[in-house]
């Protein structure tokens, strides 16, 4: 050969290796990243060529898939009761992608999962094996209370629900909210919707129970209780604190009163502040407990930490640097201290298990397209947060806050039930917005186990009542009564 022909060769032979090196460093080496990039049209004309697994609650299917015409996409998703599921499932759109438990499981509902494969043989023979379930630990009847509770008051909101014992998620709503089915094709009109919803001042998109904060107002109180108690700060519920009403913040001349009369938080116990939200009571148990022992407290509790349920939460904060009035303010839920709904849910369960705080979580198993199970979910201790005798002595002034105090509107007929109200204020100028309601509570079972603990959020900046009118006790406590009341009937 030639010479002119030897270098014809070489690099015919250099530009076929490279060929295959790119080949290959496609099909292997960066298969992954362009499965998963959204511009890849293949990926996603597959991901909606044929029915998809289904999001179970309370045994029934509340998603389905249609076939649609004129698309290269086949099907599409439904939701079944979409508005009152949406901050369960979120949104699986052939346009928008999705959210929630339809985007964290969207392996097992689209079939990828490689533990749905009938056998080794399949991976040989292409077979696509079809969509599993995602069972929810959701409980349909306290979801609907829950549901019905926040839109009977056409108010913003949200509602957490849980079983102390386990962690499982009972109810999760948010309101105002939005029908996923209306914006999963790719018709321009479907586009308009999202885009509609996405620019909606009230953001039904967002889902307030763990993706927002607020401040938690007087709900705060049974955490700062606990966290007293276990520092020793206080040691006895029933004696005296001797802390005036109204209290001077430390360093400050601003003084901080009730919305009771003074006269009837002067000096009380810490049992008798929990039963009329004494300001005075729980300002000074933060300042004594501390900034340090505050932050642990809370943090033992989920504080300063994202959850995973398996979707993804915001974090409730509890922040580190603050000065002896910030800590004191923090004690009644104030100053920068912030919680989703989640949290004080998780709060309020944790207490009323004894001080033991579980993780929570809405899927219960994972199963496939014939039933079996490829997942099951096991309950799961976060956190020791407090001893079983200081969680006691709270769950001791919550009882009383609803039998003898300002929680009396969630009483439950032969059931054993504590509860706090709060009343958070918010905003540059505090008196500039309208303050937010909160209640939280539980029930207690004959053996004195509780199945239930609710944390119910009202935001109402657009109801037509007045600013005297809005207080947890009032507005939240019937929903969480609906809620405790539906499981209980479970």
């Amino acid at each position: 050969m030639n010479k002119p022909l030897r270098h014809i060769a070489v690099f015919c032979g250099v530009l076929v290796l490279a060929l295959l090196v790119q080949a290959t460093w496609v099909q292997f080496a960066r298969s992954d990243e362009l499965a998963s990039d959204p511009h890849n049209r293949r990926v996603r004309i597959e991901a909606f060529s044929q029915p998809r697994g289904d999001i179970i609650v309370g045994g029934e299917s509340i998603t389905g898939s249609v076939q649609t015409s004129g698309s290269d996409f086949k099907y599409k998703r439904v939701f079944t009761n979409g508005p009152m599921y949406a901050p369960v499932t979120g949104y699986f759109s052939q346009a928008q992608g999705a959210t929630f438990l339809e985007g964290v499981h969207s392996d097992v509902l689209g079939g990828k999962d490689s533990r749905l494969l009938s056998s080794p043989l399949s991976l040989l023979t292409g077979e696509k094996p079809h969509g599993g379930d995602v069972v929810t630990t959701i409980d349909p009847k306290a979801q609907k209370a829950a549901y019905k509770g926040l839109t009977d008051l056409d108010a913003k909101g949200a509602v957490v629900a849980l079983d102390p014992r386990t962690g499982k998620i009972l109810a999760m709503v948010s309101t105002p909210s939005y029908d996923p089915s209306v914006f999963a094709g790719m018709s321009g009109k479907e586009g308009e919707e999202f885009q509609r919803l996405d620019k909606n001042k009230d953001k039904p998109l967002s889902n307030r129970a763990i993706r927002e904060t607020y401040p938690p107002g007087s709900t705060f109180k049974i955490l700062t209780a606990a966290a007293a108690l276990e520092h020793g700060t206080v040691t006895d519920i029933n004696a005296p604190s001797g802390i005036p009403a109204p209290y001077q913040l430390p360093l400050s001349r601003t003084k901080i009163g009730n919305v009771v009369p003074d006269a009837q938080c002067d000096k009380v116990s810490m049992k008798t502040g929990m039963q009329w939200s004494c300001n005075n009571i729980f300002l000074d148990a933060a300042h004594k407990t501390g900034k340090d022992q505050m932050r642990e407290t809370a943090e033992k509790f989920g504080f300063n930490k994202e959850q995973f349920t398996p979707v993804r939460t915001a974090a409730s904060g509890y922040p580190g640097e603050l000065d002896q009035p910030q800590t004191a303010l923090t004690g009644m839920g104030q100053g920068s201290v912030t919680s989703t709904p989640l949290q004080m849910a998780m709060v309020t369960a944790g207490l009323a298990n004894d001080g033991k705080v579980m993780k929570p979580y809405m899927v219960d198993e994972l199963r496939g397209p014939d039933l079996s199970t490829i997942e099951k979910a096991e309950p799961e201790e976060l956190n020791q947060a407090v001893s079983d005798s200081a969680a006691k002595k709270v769950q001791e002034m919550m009882e009383y806050t609803v039998s003898d105090g300002t929680g009396s509107k969630v009483k439950i007929d032969g059931v054993t039930v504590g509860g706090k109200p709060g009343t958070a204020q918010h905003g540059a100028n505090v008196n500039d917005e309208r303050p937010y309601a909160w209640f939280v509570s539980y029930a207690k079972q004959s053996d004195g186990s509780s199945p239930v603990a609710v944390a119910v959020l009202v935001d109402p900046k657009d109801m037509n009542i007045s600013r005297s009118d809005i207080a947890g006790g009032r507005l939240g406590a019937p929903i969480a009564k609906a809620v405790m009341e539906a499981v209980l009937k479970r």
